[in-house]
Parts: C-alpha cells; sequence; structure tokens
C-alpha cells in the first residue's frame, strides 16, 4: 500500500497435548513448543512491527516452582529481540548444567519459557503509544493459580468508556483507560467470582483447600466466564487468554470482524490471525485448518478437552475486508485468487479510461501486496487482447497472409517494474516541507521503458491519505513522460474512518471525504455539512443501538466516479504533464470477489456494531470542530 497504513495485531497460541518427552523423541527437542512459536509469530511479523511478546505456562509443577514466564519487546525487530532473550536464557542454563540437557524432567522444572502451553503476540500500535507497558500479551497475577489471568488480542473497542465505568461500579480500582486493561480486568473479576463459587462448592463437600485446588481447575467454566464477561463489549476482537493451572481460549466477535485459525491433532493445539502461517509451520493441508465461528469460543481445558462453545449469539458476519485486500499474507490460496479477482474485475474501467488502447498502455503496479491484483488485471487485459486477435481474424480469414499473422499474435499487453521502493529512506524530519521533499523519493522509477504515446496504469491496494501518491508516485511517474497516468485502487474509496484496530480514525486523514467536501463548495452544497454537524450533534448522547450514521450524506449528492475525479484533480499538482486519472473498485465487485468477507464499513458507512455508528458521527463532530482527538 503506497499510504502507510498500521493494523493491529497478530496472535499465536500453541498448546502440547503430550507430555515433553514425547517431542524430545519425536523430534529431538523438548523446545518443540518454543521454536513452533518463533514461526507463528515470524510469520505473522506482517501484522505487527511496533512490538512482540511472548509467555509460557508450565502445567503440574510443585508449589515454590515458577509456573508462568513472560517477556515483551518493544525493540526495533521485537520478534527477533524476544526469542533472543529466551534462546540466551535456555542456553546460559543447559551451559551452567550440563546433566539438564538429555533430562526433561529437569529442564521442565529449571529452564523458563519451557512449557506446554504457549502465547505470543505482534502489535501495530494504532496511536502512537509504543512503550513496552502496551504491548502484549498482558499478565493479572494471583497467588491463587486459577486467578492468574494471560491475555493478548487483535482488537478495539469502541466503548472503552462504558466498559471502564462498569468496573468502576464493581468496585475495582483499574490502573489506566486501555482496551486490553479493561476486558482483561473484567474477564478477571468473573474469573476471580467463578474460582470463589467453586471454592465455596467444595468445601461444602468437606474439601480443604489443598484438596480443592484441583478440583476447581477441573470444574471451571471458561465458557460460563467469558459469557459473563462479554455482555458489554463492543468492537471487533480476537483475544487469547491463558489461565494459571493450564486452560486457554480464543474468543471472536459475533461479527467475526477479526480473523481466528485453528489446527488441532492428538499432539497439539494451535491457533493463530492468518490460516497459512498453521499450513506453513505444521505443514498440514488448506481444509485441515478451521476458523473459530464469529462468536464463539475455542476452549482448551487444562485436561486436553477441546470445546468450540457459542460465547455470544453471531450477528451479520461482517469480516474485515481489509484483510483480504492487504493485511493478510497473499500466500492463503483464498486470499490470493481474492487478490487476483479484484485485479480482474476492474479491467472494464481501466479500459475505458485508456480508450480501449491497451497496445499503447503499460501496466505496472506499486509495490509490492499489489502484486497479485496485478496479476489479475494482466490476465484480463490479456483475455481482452486474445478476444480482439481472435474477432480480427474470424473478420480477415480470406486476406491474412503468414507475415500479417504472425505481427498479429506478437502483439502482447506489456507490464513492466516501473516502481520501486526504496525500503531503507526515512522520512526522519519532521519539518513539513523538508519532509515532503524526503517522502517524494520514497519511490525509484525505472527509466527508458515508457513513451511519450503511453498509457501508464498502477495499481495499488487500496488509496487512503493519498499523501505518497501526491508526494512521490505521480511525480516520479510523471517523470517518465507517459501521455496518461491511470492510478487504479484495487479497493473502493474509503469514505469513512474504522474503530476496529485500522489507523484510520479521523476523518479529515481520507482524501474521499476531502474530495466530498470539495465537491460540496463548489456545487454550494456546503450547508449539508451544517446540517450533518447538527444531526449528529442532536444524538451526542444517545445509546448506541439508537445512533443513526448521518455521515453518509456527505457523499450522497455525488456518484462514486464524481468523487474520484475530484481525487485525481487534488493528487496532481500544476507541473504534471501527464493527464491523471484514479479509477477505485465498486463496493458491487468488491462484495464478488471476497464473497466471505463483507466487511465493509470503510467503504459504505455500514458499521457491524451500533458503537460503529457513534465512533463515525464522534469523528465528523471532531473534524467540524477542529478537534485532533480520538473518536472512541
Amino acid at each position: 500500500m503506497s499510504d502507510a497504513l498500521k493494523h493491529e495485531c497478530g496472535i499465536a497460541l500453541v498448546r502440547l497435548l503430550k507430555p515433553l518427552e514425547f517431542y524430545k523423541e519425536k523430534y529431538g527437542t523438548a523446545f518443540y513448543g518454543i521454536q513452533k512459536m518463533y514461526l507463528l509469530m515470524e510469520k505473522q511479523h506482517n501484522r505487527g512491527q511496533d512490538g512482540a511478546g511472548f509467555a509460557s505456562i508450565k502445567l503440574d509443577v510443585e508449589p515454590g516452582e515458577r509456573y508462568i514466564s513472560r517477556v515483551r519487546s518493544n525493540d526495533s525487530q521485537p520478534i527477533q529481540d524476544v526469542f533472543t532473550q529466551i534462546n540466551d536464557r535456555i542456553n546460559e542454563e543447559l551451559t551452567a548444567h550440563p546433566e539438564y540437557a538429555d533430562d526433561v524432567a529437569l529442564q521442565k522444572q529449571k529452564i523458563p519459557y519451557l512449557g506446554e502451553l504457549f502465547l505470543g503476540h505482534v502489535r501495530y500500535g494504532t496511536f502512537g503509544k509504543n512503550s513496552i507497558e502496551s504491548v502484549h500479551p498482558f499478565l493479572r497475577q494471583n497467588n491463587w493459580m486459577h486467578r492468574n489471568l494471560i491475555l493478548a488480542g487483535n482488537f478495539n473497542m469502541t466503548n472503552v468508556q462504558e466498559l471502564f465505568q462498569s468496573l468502576i461500579e464493581l468496585g475495582q480500582h483499574p490502573k489506566e483507560m486501555a482496551d486490553t486493561v479493561t476486558v482483561m480486568e473484567k474477564i478477571g473479576h468473573f474469573l476471580d467470582d467463578e474460582v470463589t463459587d467453586l471454592y465455596q462448592e467444595c468445601k461444602n463437600e468437606g474439601l480443604n483447600k489443598r484438596e480443592a485446588s484441583p478440583v476447581i481447575a477441573e470444574r471451571l467454566d471458561v465458557g460460563k466466564i467469558l459469557r459473563r464477561a462479554s455482555k458489554n463489549l463492543d468492537g471487533g476482537y480476537a483475544m487469547a487468554g491463558l489461565l494459571g493451572h493450564g486452560d486457554a481460549f480464543v474468543f471472536r466477535d459475533p461479527a467475526g470482524i477479526r480473523p481466528a485459525y485453528f489446527y488441532q491433532d492428538d499432539e497439539i493445539v494451535v491457533v493463530a490471525s492468518e490460516r497459512p502461517v498453521i499450513q506453513t509451520a505444521f505443514n498440514v493441508p488448506f481444509d485441515k485448518v478451521q476458523e473459530i465461528e464469529p462468536g464463539s469460543a475455542l476452549i482448551i481445558k487444562k485436561n486436553g478437552t477441546i470445546t468450540m462453545e457459542e460465547i455470544l449469539t453471531p450477528t451479520v458476519r461482517k469480516s474485515c475486508s481489509f484483510e483480504r485486500i492487504y493485511f493478510s499474507r497473499g500466500s492463503d490460496a483464498e486470499i490470493y485468487q481474492e487478490r487476483k479477482t479484484l485485479g480482474r474485475l476492474i479491467l472494464p474501467a481501466v479500459l475505458k479510461a485508456i480508450d480501449q488502447d491497451t497496445d499503447n498502455t503499460v501496466f505496472s503496479y506499486i509495490p509490492n501486496t499489489a502484486e497479485t491484483s496485478f496479476y489479475g488485471l494482466v490476465e484480463a487485459a490479456q483475455d481482452f487482447l486474445n478476444q480482439r486477435k481472435n474477432n480480427y481474424i474470424l473478420k480477415n480469414r480470406n486476406t491474412l497472409t503468414k507475415e500479417s499473422l504472425q505481427e498479429l499474435l506478437a502483439v502482447k499487453i506489456r507490464t513492466e517494474k516501473v516502481a520501486i521502493k526504496d525500503a531503507k529512506l526515512r522520512t526522519f524530519i519532521t519539518e513539513d516541507s523538508s519532509r515532503d521533499d524526503l517522502v517524494a523519493h520514497v519511490y525509484d522509477v525505472t527509466y527508458g521503458v515508457i513513451k511519450p504515446t503511453d498509457n501508464l496504469v498502477i495499481i495499488d491496494d487500496s488509496i487512503v491519505r493519498g499523501t505518497t501518491l501526491k508526494m512521490s508516485i505521480i511525480k516520479m511517474m510523471d517523470r517518465l513522460n507517459p501521455k496518461r497516468i491511470v492510478v487504479v485502487s484495487s479497493a473502493p474509496q474509503i469514505r469513512y474512518p474504522d474503530c476496529y484496530g485500522i489507523d484510520m480514525a479521523k476523518m479529515e486523514g481520507l482524501v474521499a471525504f476531502r474530495a466530498a467536501l470539495a465537491l460540496l463548495k463548489e456545487r454550494n452544497l456546503y450547508h449539508i455539512v451544517d446540517e450533518v454537524y447538527a444531526k449528529c450533534k442532536a444524538q451526542e448522547n444517545f445509546v448506541d443501538t439508537e445512533v443513526i450514521n448521518y455521515v453518509t450524506a456527505i457523499y450522497a449528492p455525488f456518484e462514486p466516479q464524481e468523487v474520484s475525479d475530484k481525487i485525481a484533480e487534488m493528487l496532481s499538482s500544476p507541473e504534471i504533464k501527464a493527464e491523471v486519472k484514479i479509477i477505485f473498485q465498486t463496493v458491487e465487485d468488491l462484495h464478488i470477489a471476497c464473497p466471505k468477507n463483507l466487511g465493509d464499513w470503510y467503504f459504505t458507512g455500514d458499521y457491524p456494531t451500533p458503537g460503529g455508528n457513534r465512533v463515525v458521527n464522534r469523528a465528523f463532530m471532531n473534524f467540524y470542530e477542529g478537534k485532533d482527538a480520538r473518536a472512541y
């Protein structure tokens, strides 16, 4: 994506179902689980590079022995830093104690991080907070084994203030108003309640405290705890938790906004945010990796029992389409085909923009996640060219010569790699004019492949803010002296902010919104802005279920192409010699390409939870009032 866009986050969970000696015997090491965790996290580094964390639990340890280990990092290479720390600590113990080398029982007893249950997390900070305290997993500690809670997740809640207030009403004193801390304390509260109730039950049965402990572990109802804790959650989430005695869960929001996949066999249970990560790390086929159902939790009891329980009633499925367009790795079999389809479906609009002239058009892409949709676009263009050749041959079959046929068949769709990102270049200067000059050099171009009579078609994943297009890409493309530059977005116009884990929080940051405002001014319709503000303000104190997204009225007077044309005008500078056109995918074709992931609120304003409508109205009011503030 030419516009840098951050997304939180990725989770990885591994539960070993056999004794550690089994893995030592079969795979040559008792550290099998740690090695697999490294793979799962490294294969999800695309989901977060601001921080990484790892936690482990040892099962069935003696009192006095440490059974929880955790390490977190906000280093510049956090995953490598986490596992360097883990490996250094393990090697330190093995070097100091050679007798541990072949004794798995001693290794488990004496070496930290080795255990049967592991939780990992990679993080992007969506609002600039990147202190070590913000890095998952979070830990809620207690001397009672069952009351220890480790939590990590890929989520944003729209109603953190409400959740925070509910904790206060429960008599708690939360240390900060952050969604992760708030959710953890809420789960922790009902965990405490459940443990207390079970202890009383055991006491009534004549068991003493020590005898009660394993009984509580066996009877603890994780699904019940999650049902009680999640009643007021509004957001997109896939959250994973470990309890100190060895139970684990991964819980997904009822609209399926955030992704979570799992695989299980008789040796292992594994969860990750992306399917191909599990396929690669464990060499298992596509159809063996299952999705955790929306509104459900995968619950792994300490005794190895695995169940899928419905926690919240599923709503209309609105899985995030940005996962398919951009965030998830394109190595997923379904995602790869979906991205190619996005490219194929946008060809008719491209042909219209280039006047059907494929002979004098060069197709390219902006590195590198747009490459797959580029392949789809080019395949569709080749099909178009082949059909044109077929029609010509049929029409002129009586007069064709060998030479003219060869000349016809030699015509191909022209493709070049014209934009090369300089990954090492950093815009470290914050002063605007100097920074803009540096941004203009983020991309290099390939000279000598474009003629002055050519159209240059560049496909990108999406266009969010338009900054890099205006300051860098279009200027660089213009240096190649094409007749026309056509920038193609495989996603529709991003018109509305996100509140479920992507850093698109402010209306004025979206180029489609700025273009709509410009059109309203031009056509003497700017009174609509005042009317929308008044309507948003009037429902400021409504409960979320009664709030309507009135911001859609900003775009209502215009056809999508009118907004696209205005964006092209805004992103083209006076010194640009080429004609600039910008094409966006339609929402209808997005749904055709990605039929299982219909979460399109960024494009349509159709938010999957009631809190989304409150957030978009608040974001609009912040814009109108000139407030540089978070809308949730």
